[in-house]
């Protein structure tokens, strides 16, 4: 995927997207494989799973035990930077960028986890991690791809 050593989180959306048969798959599948395999240096909150989970049960039609397979399997990858602790600071850092990012809650305390674990890149599908100056943000669906991706989730 990349020779870059520099770590990059993964948003709930990648992560569920990787998880699903949606046509437009294979950007997510690829970034998560390469975490699973160790080629890339990835960081994923643990919250991050249940997001997943229920993204793969709301809008893709996953069942929720097919979800909780799929996402335990991803989780006993042992080449992920996984982060589980939630400090008082964490959390109070998190709402603050919230509020001055304009951003829902978790995007600011995936935005927060990324600051504290020295991440250079966020994955993610949509672009409201672009609001935050602290990292990169990747897109990995072009706006066509969002658009086809929009269209299947409307099936």
């Amino acid at each position: 995927m990349s020779d870059d050593p520099d770590p990059y989180l993964f948003d709930v959306g990648v992560i569920a997207l990787a998880h699903t048969d949606a046509p437009v798959r294979d950007t997510a599948l690829s970034y998560v494989r390469d975490a699973v395999n160790g080629d890339i240096d990835a960081v994923v909150p643990y919250p991050a799973l249940f997001g997943a989970h229920t993204v793969l049960t709301t809008y893709y039609g996953r069942s929720n035990a097919d979800a909780s397979r799929l996402l335990e399997n991803f989780a006993a990858a042992k080449r992920i930077r996984w982060c589980g602790s939630l400090s008082g600071d964490t959390v109070r850092a998190a709402l603050s960028r919230t509020s001055e990012a304009n951003v829902g809650g978790w995007d600011g305390y995936y935005a927060q986890v990324a600051i504290e674990e020295g991440v250079e890149t966020v994955l993610t599908i949509d672009d409201d991690f672009e609001r935050f100056d602290a990292f990169e943000t990747d897109v990995i669906l072009s706006a066509d791809e969002f658009a086809e991706l929009n269209r299947f989730l409307s099936t």
